[in-house]
């Protein structure tokens, strides 16, 4: 079973896959959307779902480091919702606190220029939500 792991921002959502197997989480790119406009990515997304033959999706759920749920959280919670409805697929979210920051120190130890860091640090923050995920279950 191939799962699809998002890292859902205000203006894109990075994306990322896992192999057959559910061992290990590529990077697949990252969508523009409007997070105003839930719709906005729905037709990248499904095309993406359909291609990689995906059957469950892991969103990333920004935490505080208290552990409650801002609104960083309650809107990855509403996109996690849409996403079962729209796509019907379900979905798991994942506490992704400090993935971000991880992804960007793992960029900068790489010497990634901030210009291409820019570019990649959500798919890449994507890979980290799916493979912590992966690795808890197996």
């Amino acid at each position: 079973m191939k799962i699809i792991g998002l890292d859902v921002g205000s203006k894109t959502i990075g994306i990322a896959v896992s192999d057959a197997f559910g061992w290990t989480a590529q990077g697949l790119t990252t969508i523009k959307w409007d997070e105003q406009e839930l719709h906005s990515a729905d037709e990248q997304l499904e095309k993406i779902l359909k291609e990689h033959e995906i059957e469950k999706a892991v969103i990333g759920l920004p935490k505080n480091m208290n552990n409650t749920i801002g609104e960083r959280g309650k809107a990855s919670q509403k996109y996690a919702k849409h996403i079962e409805e729209t796509h019907k697929i379900p979905t798991i979210l994942w506490d992704e606190r400090l993935t971000t920051i991880a992804a960007e120190r793992v960029l900068l130890q790489a010497d990634v220029s901030r210009k291409k860091r820019k570019k990649v640090i959500d798919k890449m923050a994507a890979v980290m939500i799916l493979q912590g995920y992966l690795d808890q279950q197996n």
